[in-house]
């Protein structure tokens, strides 16, 4: 009658699912969801209401699979998954690991892992899945299966919740992973006027202007001799002109109509019933009594009758208490404890302490919060000498349901998380020195001083402060977040704690990064999927800080891996960032992966990650692919570009933290992939001022592509700026002059893909040179004479003209010429060009030429250090 569950007879006692009222009382640890921004969902069903979200507004968790109807969100049961239980007192083998089961839309052709059964269907919210393993079961068969979860087909690349710690602080968890919740004003809680329908009691939630199509209703309810009340649950509904309506019989007795109304704000009911109706427009609001309590609501012109949900204010009752991760030694899992208007905080306390078995504890080193889980999770540590008793009199006063979803906690007073809460602060000046980063933030914190500053990411203007109180911290948090420097608002985020010494031997999680602002709307749905099949704590946007705050809370992880989805500038982003924090942290060079989300995509190619990721590919299969990987080396390259000083003050240089400039004015480049000069470089530019005029014009690989050739076709036609490039630069390899024939544009290899996976190298021949690979420590230099030839390359009818292989290369350049490093391009002016070996490394994941069957994945380790052959 409540949350409109539908069961045959014969499956009654097949049920496991509790109704709707009473599941938040049933939740041990609250954990409030994540919410992404209202759209549509298709072949989805509402995880309070069961019926199907298609056509109309609904929530989704970013963390888990709850889905809910917008109008449905204030019945939430706050159950997500838990991603950081990290408890001081357990140690890793006294950690066990519980299953998360969720009901309902599951995977289409879901198998029951205990009878083997399909346990999936489109007709109904049925079945159930874990959010962890995503082993899935029948309702009925889920007593069957084992209670500890070992993480299935993902363990070894999962960060475990019981290595993540995060402050107690009042920070959502959407601030601390970073998910944007742009929830329209006319949607919000607060402001919502639209009906809420819940079929089996007839109940709506209403503004009291009524619509017009009401009145025909109201004619046929006369007929059945029924009436439409307005129910009120407590003084904030009134003030806020929130209610709901319930349809009752006129001849209704006082139970009924409780009932009524209780069913319509999802109240169980009590054992001890306590909760009674009163006349809202009645003087003294009078209690209802019976016989036929509805004849008795006093009318008011054109408003329909109204009703109060009232709660009796006793004098004592009982209030139940549950432990908050006090570790093993907790005898129960909650205490319901008798008190009196008189008892206080501190007398909880003590009787607590008691009933949970710790009687040797001190009761200062412990306090109480009061935990509501009406509309989400919120916390509040209480004072001492506050009575719970009285405080939930007043909390039933404004809502009966608040009081309901009120519970309370004993938890230790110092924060199991510890004293250091980090802020990531990014968006200030770069290249600044310590003192004046100090001073700007100083400016704005005023007396909310941190404990210290570091490390400082000096080239990217961002730097992580640490505070050692967390009212401290949430004030700091929260002030910085509203400031601005030079018209930029200031990045900040709260970062988690990850306890390396709680993974497990052998398990080397994965750290995600995902640029949401390549491939169109690709990175957006896959962070999503990340976040469901992993620990939301190990997937970063991208958008949010860069890669800098991901590694930042893998810094004291011995071993891990990083997957990257974005294109081949992102993945440069990636490296550049570890070579900059590698000696800080335990592990220096992590095995990056690829999810290619780009336009080129030239590295992931090479990898065997494929030219782009389509959205096609289920995410699970591609973490799959990144535990089967092979662990590669790449050769990375030193590109330094050195101004003729009769030219310095002329001087057109990159604007680019990918690069560094020395006192000298010589500008220094790591290089991944190639490097050009001339034709290919001069197109490259023009893509990419285009781009930055138009951003939202490039939001697919074929605008992008199309972009290119067009491009193209101009320059077959206009002035030729790169013609006879061949006089215009001297070139030395190893130290040899290596004469040019008539070009426009020359290439410098450092991997086998250039220009979206076009192979200007060619196929293997029988002349001097040596078959190239990334790992040899040499390069190849290839030669284009014109925009006609780049286009034949790329259509893979022709190579280009092959001049030269060697690990050190010298260019002359005499007249200013367009040059690009791994797809950033500039106009150069004239000096001299060095490459050569680079001393930073960088080991990468190559796909697995092994084929799974999709029934039954094998899961193989890597090859180590062995250097796999080419295909």
């Amino acid at each position: 009658m409540i949350c409109n569950f539908v069961v045959h007879d014969k499956c009654l006692k097949t049920v496991v699912s509790p109704c709707s009222s009473i599941a938040p009382t049933l939740v041990k640890v609250p954990v409030a969801h994540c919410w992404s921004e209202p759209i549509h969902f298709r072949r989805r069903y509402c995880n309070v209401c069961r019926k199907k979200l298609d056509d109309t507004w609904a929530l989704k968790c970013e963390v888990c699979e709850y889905y809910v109807h917008v109008d449905c969100e204030d019945f939430v049961v706050p159950n997500c998954t838990d991603n950081a239980t990290f408890v001081p007192e357990k140690t890793l083998p006294q950690v066990i690991q519980l299953h998360h089961w969720r009901e309902g839309n599951l995977p289409t052709n879901s198998k029951c892992l205990v009878d083997k059964k399909t346990c999936w269907t489109g007709e109904c919210l049925a079945g159930l899945r874990c959010e962890w393993c995503g082993y899935t079961v029948h309702a009925s068969c889920v007593n069957r299966v084992p209670t500890t979860c070992t993480f299935g087909l993902l363990q070894p690349i999962m960060l475990p919740p019981t290595a993540v710690s995060i402050p107690r602080t009042e920070v959502p968890m959407e601030a601390i992973i970073g998910v944007q919740n742009r929830r329209k004003e006319t949607l919000s809680r607060e402001s919502r006027s639209i009906s809420e329908e819940f079929p089996s009691t007839d109940t709506k939630l209403r503004e009291v202007v009524e619509e017009p199509a009401t009145r025909e209703r109201s004619r046929d309810r006369d007929e059945r001799d029924e009436e439409v009340v307005k129910v009120f649950d407590g003084n904030s509904s009134l003030r806020r002109r929130m209610f709901r309506l319930v349809t009752v019989s006129r001849s209704a007795t006082v139970s009924e109509f409780l009932m009524a109304a209780m069913r319509a704000f999802h109240l169980p009911p009590l054992e001890d019933a306590k909760t009674y109706l009163t006349d809202a427009y009645s003087v003294e609001e009078t209690e209802l009594t019976d016989p036929l309590p509805v004849a008795k609501l006093t009318r008011r012109d054109g408003k329909r009758p109204a009703v109060f949900l009232r709660e009796q204010g006793n004098d004592e009752g009982c209030i139940r208490v549950y432990p908050s991760r006090l570790g093993a030694s907790v005898t129960h899992e909650q205490a319901c404890l008798p008190v009196t208007s008189q008892t206080t905080v501190s007398n909880v306390i003590t009787m607590a302490l008691s009933k949970f078995g710790l009687n040797e504890a001190q009761a200062d080193d412990y306090h109480l919060v009061e935990v509501m889980l009406d509309k989400g999770v919120s916390e509040r540590v209480m004072e001492c000498v506050e009575r719970p008793w009285e405080l939930l009199k007043a909390v039933a006063r404004d809502s009966v349901r608040q009081m309901e979803m009120t519970r309370f906690y004993l938890q230790l007073s110092k924060d199991p998380h510890g004293p250091s809460i980090a802020l990531f602060v990014g968006n200030l000046p770069p290249n600044l020195s310590q003192r004046q980063y100090e001073k700007i933030l100083l400016e704005f914190l005023g007396g909310l001083k941190y404990s210290c500053i570091g490390p400082i990411y000096y080239e990217y203007g961002s730097m992580v402060i640490t505070y050692e109180d967390s009212d401290l911290a949430v004030r700091a948090f929260y002030t910085l977040r509203e400031s601005t420097h030079d018209d930029k608002n200031l990045l900040v985020m709260l970062l988690p704690n990850v306890q390396h010494n709680m993974i497990p031997e052998g398990v080397q999680p994965l750290l995600v990064f995902v640029n949401v602002k390549s491939g169109g709307c690709q990175g957006l749905e896959l962070i999503h999927s990340f976040r469901k099949l992993l620990n939301p704590y190990q997937v970063f946007d991208l958008d949010n800080g860069g890669p800098l705050p991901g590694l930042y809370v893998f810094r004291q992880v011995k071993k891990y891996k990083i997957l990257v989805c974005g294109g081949d500038g992102t993945i440069g982003w990636v490296l550049q960032c570890l070579d900059n924090v590698g000696q800080d942290s335990e592990c220096q060079h992590p095995a990056c992966a690829i999810v290619p989300l780009g336009t080129g995509n030239d590295l992931a190619r090479v990898l065997r990650w494929g030219p782009g990721y389509n959205g096609g590919e289920d995410p699970i299969n591609l973490l799959k692919d990144v535990i089967d990987a092979e662990d590669i080396r790449l050769d990375r390259w030193t590109v330094v570009f050195h101004i003729d000083e009769k030219v310095e003050d002329k001087q057109n240089q990159p604007n680019s933290t990918a690069g560094s400039t020395s006192e000298d004015n010589t500008q220094i480049f790591v290089m991944n992939n190639y490097f050009g000069i001339g034709i290919e470089a001069e197109l490259c530019l023009d893509f990419h001022n285009a781009r930055e005029e138009n951003p939202n014009k490039f939001n697919s690989r074929l605008h992008n592509k199309g972009v290119y050739v067009k491009m193209g076709l101009r320059k077959m036609v206009s002035r030729k700026l790169c013609k006879d490039l061949h006089k215009e630069i001297r070139l030395e390899v190893d130290g040899k002059h290596v004469e040019l024939p008539p070009l426009e544009g020359v290439i410098i290899l450092n991997i086998l893909s250039w220009g979206s996976g076009a192979n200007p190298w060619g196929p293997e021949k029988d002349d001097q040179f040596n078959k190239p690979n990334h790992w040899d420590g040499h390069l190849e230099v290839v030669g284009v004479t014109g925009i006609v030839h780049l286009g034949q390359i790329q259509s893979g009818l022709r190579s280009a003209i092959r001049i030269a292989q060697g690990g050190h290369i010298r260019i002359k350049l005499n007249s200013e010429l367009p040059v690009q490093v791994d797809g950033e391009p500039w106009n150069q002016a004239p000096g001299e060009v060095v490459v050569l070996k680079s001393a930073l490394k960088a080991t990468m994941l190559k796909k697995s030429k092994i084929k799974r069957r999709n029934t039954e994945p094998s899961l193989h380790g890597s090859n180590g250090d062995k250097e796999p052959s080419e295909s």
